[in-house]
């Protein structure tokens, strides 16, 4: 790839606000995600009880089985939605960035 067609990539304003929103949008999924893992594993080490509290007077599984399993699940969702904003959004700006540097190539 030749310079020139670097430069006319990096600063057409379409280009820019990809960039922008698709940083944006993963760290916030970013930060969503390691929050909940974290917040987990502190109730974990802080308040152990609370997450061994028993579903149940008979059975063996507590409380902490849901919810980890619901975190997995929620972590899976937000993928998705990262992928459909990804195959949308982002997809419809890159394909404008081409086609206005396309007679540069």
């Amino acid at each position: 790839m030749n310079d020139e067609l670097v430069q006319r990539i990096r600063s057409n304003p379409k280009y820019q606000e990809l960039v922008k929103k698709r940083t944006g949008f993963g760290w916030k999924l970013g930060i969503f995600v390691l929050a909940m893992y974290y917040i987990y594993i502190l109730v974990i080490a802080f308040n152990p009880t609370a997450l061994a509290t028993k579903l149940s007077d008979e059975g063996v599984m507590t409380i902490a089985f849901p919810i980890g399993a619901g975190i997995i699940i929620v972590s899976f969702i937000t993928t998705i939605i990262y992928v459909v904003k990804a195959n949308g959004e982002f997809e419809d700006l890159t394909n404008q960035v081409k086609e206005d540097v396309k007679d540069a190539l």
